[in-house]
């Protein structure tokens, strides 16, 4: 038995688990091969200042898909191709501690793995940087055995564009192209909800063009990099830190290498965890004990928050011009909460609200006060993310401006949602579900270390700071939903009464001519006077959404 003992490749393990990734069916793994794809477009170009525009197109060809995802990002250096597409656990941003989308450095390597598994073709590249006179052309697959990219092909290339990167993947189909909340086109709108700067054209298999325009031409500002929060520090990681670290001293290695710590809150923690620590000690000489000491000392020191700097919000106002942009509805409100943190990590949540679904009746008032119903077009099937009147409202989650399509139910979001009380807001919720209403609930959790509950990153974890910043922000937006219910509900009472009355308005006419001897054209102008006199005595105004 000792003899069969060997080391297992983490591009093996993954390939026979590769529903830990996300890719469980071959419908499934679509969608999480177009948001890797689109995930690092958007990064890329983000980090070197330029407005992301990507081009999506998805293609069905006797019994496969093909995936094509292009960008007009900075390129990628030719040298580091390769491992980017064709080794896990392989990226830049697993060590910062920076908002971004991508933390773990194998989603689209994944991605790219999965199609090798099952149409046993490599991943396709070119990639451009600005100034190059050729773009470099690879195609990539994995030495799973070995965790490396395996390179079959490699040429310099004329490509129409100045700078930017095309990846082209083919994978397994299943039936026919799948439509719905866990669709692509759902993906790119909620991605294009989240992320109003971007602008994505997406190609479906039938041809179809569909535009996701951008609603602003200003970038999200670039969050900085911190280190990481003393009470976010387990003792092992702390261990080690000391192990590993430059310093030269206790005092150097606590102000050094972590966030919001000065020398005086330094000299606190050291004075906290007793002799034989000093301000003078060696880190890579401290022991276990001492260690735990050390870690003690820094959860009963007051330390100041960490910076949130680290974390970029969505805002309140580009909330609403993307909800506004593609969910058609009758009201909208949006609030961005204080940043908090949960195990020294810093998080901001965000919510918005679109309630009344297109098509749906409603109550209109023109200038003069008059009241009429209307029935406004309905949307399609495929644009339409609000719920209908007697359906649970659709919930749109975002984790870091990226959509969550799958595992709603373990979601710290849903969750959230649910342990909310709906009713005092003047909407129906059975017990231990979502509430019912025409209505879509967008929740945005930014920070520089999700706690996804799993490597596919399809839900958060709940965490109580994380589940109480939710339900404030939620409560927030529905004392405005409540007050919008209101003013409906007494528009909608007006507009019985004022139908009641002008019922019987033409009775009183003639009533009227029968008493005074009145002509009919007297008549009828008694009638009107009165109707508008009904109509001036009533002014009810609907609100602005």
């Amino acid at each position: 038995m000792a003899g069969r003992q060997r080391e297992i490749s983490v591009s093996e393990f993954f390939l026979k688990n590769r529903h830990l990734l996300g890719f469980d069916t071959p419908a499934k793994a679509l969608v999480t091969a177009v948001k890797e794809a689109v995930d690092n477009a958007l990064d890329a170009c983000e980090e070197a200042g330029l407005l992301p525009e990507i081009t999506v197109q998805v293609r069905d060809r006797f019994g496969k898909s093909r995936v094509v995802v292009e960008d007009n990002g900075p390129g990628i250096v030719e040298s580091q191709i390769a491992r980017i597409f064709g080794k896990l656990l392989y990226g830049s941003k697993f060590h910062k501690l920076s908002q971004s989308r991508g933390q773990q450095g194998m989603g689209i390597s994944a991605a790219g793995m999965y199609g090798q598994l099952t149409v046993g073709k490599p991943l396709h590249i070119i990639s451009r940087i600005e100034g190059d006179e050729l773009a470099s052309e690879l195609y990539v697959s994995i030495d799973t055995a070995n965790n490396r990219p395996d390179i079959h092909k490699k040429k310099r290339v004329e490509w129409d564009r100045p700078h930017g990167t095309r990846v082209e993947m083919e994978m397994e189909m299943e039936g026919h192209h799948q439509t719905g909340p866990h669709s692509v086109e759902v993906y790119l709108k909620q991605t294009a909800i989240a992320n109003p700067h971007v602008s994505i054209v997406y190609t479906d298999p039938q041809g179809r063009e569909t535009l996701f325009a951008r609603s602003t031409d200003r970038l999200p500002p670039r969050p900085r990099e911190i280190k990481p929060h003393p009470r976010g520090v387990e003792l092992g990681r702390l261990i080690q830190m000391l192990s590993g670290t430059k310093s030269r001293s206790l005092l150097g290695f606590l102000v050094d290498e972590f966030s919001c710590v000065g020398k005086k809150t330094a000299l606190q923690i050291v004075k906290r965890a007793g002799k034989p620590l000093s301000d003078r000690s060696y880190p890579t000489h401290i022991a276990h004990a001492q260690a735990t000491a050390l870690h003690h000392a820094i959860q009963r020191t007051p330390i100041q928050a960490p910076r949130t700097d680290c974390i970029v919000p969505i805002g309140e106002a580009r909330l609403l011009e993307g909800l506004r942009k593609e969910l058609p509805a009758d009201f909208y409100t949006a609030t961005s909460r204080p940043a908090a943190t949960y195990r020294g990590n810093p998080f901001q949540v965000e919510v918005g609200i679109a309630f009344g679904r297109p098509g749906e009746t409603k109550i209109e008032v023109d200038a003069s006060g008059h009241m009429h119903k209307k029935n406004a077009p309905d949307a399609g099937a495929v644009e339409q993310l609000i719920a209908r009147k007697d359906e649970p409202i659709h919930l749109l989650r975002f984790a870091n401006r990226v959509p969550l399509l799958y595992q709603q139910s373990s979601c710290a979001i849903t969750k959230a949602v649910i342990q909310t009380n709906w009713r005092s807001y003047g909407l129906h919720q059975p017990k231990g579900a979502l509430p019912i209403a025409p209505m879509a609930i967008l929740v945005h959790v930014a920070s520089v270390w999700v706690p996804y509950t799993s490597e596919s990153k399809e839900a958060i974890e709940p965490y109580p700071e994380i589940l109480k910043e939710i339900k404030l922000g939620l409560r927030q937006c529905a004392r405005q939903l409540a007050h919008y219910l209101r003013h409906e509900l007494h528009l909608h009472q007006e507009y019985d009464k004022r139908a009641y009355i002008e019922k019987y308005l033409p009775h009183i006419g003639v009533a009227l001519q029968d008493i005074l001897t009145l002509t009919d054209e007297e008549r009828d102008a008694a009638v009107r006077k009165l109707d508008n006199i009904l109509h001036a005595s009533r002014t009810t105004q609907r609100q602005d959404p």
